[in-house]
């Protein structure tokens, strides 16, 4: 059975996350923000160091590339605290530094993580190294991943790409793409498959980037495939079209994001709501844990309402992250993670800003911002609704044709 606490063995890793996002990204949240689409030419000796620590063969990692579910564990019954636990704890710490930044770590892509779940072994060793993007989302489909036009036609030992994508998180500092296409429209869901597809491919383009409400130092793109050959061994796991399995293999790739994007929201909220208890408490307002929240004043009741919501979005992150540890299907668990983070993140936030006042909502602190750049939490990967969506499938039982 889960316990959800802290693990022991995973202190260590914790606290160094803390420490990188203490000392060198909370110092430069602020510049990027405001030079949007700069480069932050700090990560690359941060991302050195998190390279450095999963070379020592360190348990999990700072960075937001996740990992790949143990298939070689074995069924004794051992309750297993492991790297996809360690990931989401220390990206929440991370994220307590800066959400963008962490975003904008070189080799810490969305993309990675979309590897990691459904690549095989001989990619999983070809494509180490590289920093990848996730291209999903399309004009006009939104959240409904299911009804993806970009194809991919196979030519001989290539696939040729077609389509265009947009909101491209790392789309133009990454140096590869995880593109999501069908093999097969006819098919519906079943024939949607990811390729690696790199940046210097023929009929790759970066079209433009997107100036946004939040995650600013994160570079967000607009791309397009015209005719982009891409080698067949670059389709990510098996190329077989398995209509029984629909859509699970590539849903297997939000089983492992998801948390991940959770994980995110909670590190900024708990930033948010550290430096409002203090902000609080130099002006008086003590909040105090060892009385009801009637007794106190309407600004400590209120804090004390955000942080338990906070606590049951952190503990629904790790349980998603320590099902995978232990080989239990989490789609389920996943889906309610993201939904009751990505709701708390904004609220929290947001609340903060308002039990700040005016000083919340100035740039003197970093509150307005931890404001904007949670949104886009309870936004990508899935949003609020659709979680819900797939939340109330699993539990009625239904299926998506059924339920919509």
């Amino acid at each position: 059975m889960i316990n959800l606490e802290t693990p022991r063995k995973q202190a260590g890793l914790i606290d160094q996350a803390h420490q990188l996002a203490m000392n060198m990204l909370r110092p430069i949240s602020r510049k990027y923000d405001r030079a949007e689409h700069e480069y932050p030419k700090e990560l690359d000796m941060l991302a050195a160091l998190i390279d450095g620590v999963s070379e020592t063969g360190a348990t999990g990692g700072a960075g937001a590339g996740g990992v790949r579910r143990d298939d070689r564990a074995a069924d004794d019954g051992k309750v297993r605290n492991g790297a996809n636990l360690a990931s989401v704890l220390s990206v929440a710490e991370m994220c307590w530094g800066d959400t963008a930044l962490l975003l904008s770590m070189p080799r810490q892509g969305l993309g990675n993580s979309a590897i990691a779940s459904v690549a095989n072994e001989e990619q999983l060793e070809r494509f180490k190294g590289t920093w990848a993007a996730m291209a999903i989302t399309e004009p006009g489909i939104g959240s409904d991943s299911a009804n993806i036009t970009t194809t991919a036609v196979q030519d001989g030992d290539h696939y040729v790409i077609n389509g265009e994508k947009i909101f491209v998180t790392s789309g133009d500092r990454a140096d590869s793409v995880v593109v999501w296409a069908t093999l097969d429209r006819s098919l519906g869901r079943a024939a949607i498959k990811s390729f690696l597809v790199r940046k210097d491919n023929p009929g790759l383009k970066v079209e433009r980037l997107e100036h946004k409400l939040g995650i600013r130092a994160s570079d967000t793109a607009v791309i397009t495939f015209t005719d982009c050959r891409v080698p067949a061994e670059d389709l990510l796991g098996s190329p077989e079209i398995d209509t029984k399995s629909g859509f699970a293999g590539a849903m297997a790739t939000f089983d492992n994001t998801r948390p991940l994007v959770a994980a995110m929201a909670v590190g900024c909220a708990r930033a948010s709501l550290d430096l409002t208890r203090d902000l609080l408490e130099q002006a008086g307002v003590v909040i105090d844990y060892d009385r009801t929240a009637q007794s106190q004043s309407a600004a400590a009741a209120k804090f004390l309402q955000l942080e338990a919501d906070w606590e049951g979005a952190k503990l629904l992150m790790m349980q998603a992250a320590w099902m995978a540890d232990n080989r239990l299907p989490n789609s389920l668990e996943a889906s309610m993670a993201k939904a009751k983070a990505g709701r708390v993140g904004s609220d929290v936030t947001l609340s903060c800003v308002q039990l700040c006042g005016t000083l919340g909502y100035s740039e003197a602190e970093l509150l307005e911002k931890w404001s904007r750049d949670s949104k886009i939490l309870d936004i990508f990967e899935g949003t609020q609704q659709i979680q819900q969506l797939i939340v109330a499938r699993r539990i009625l039982g239904l299926t998506s044709s059924e339920l919509k």
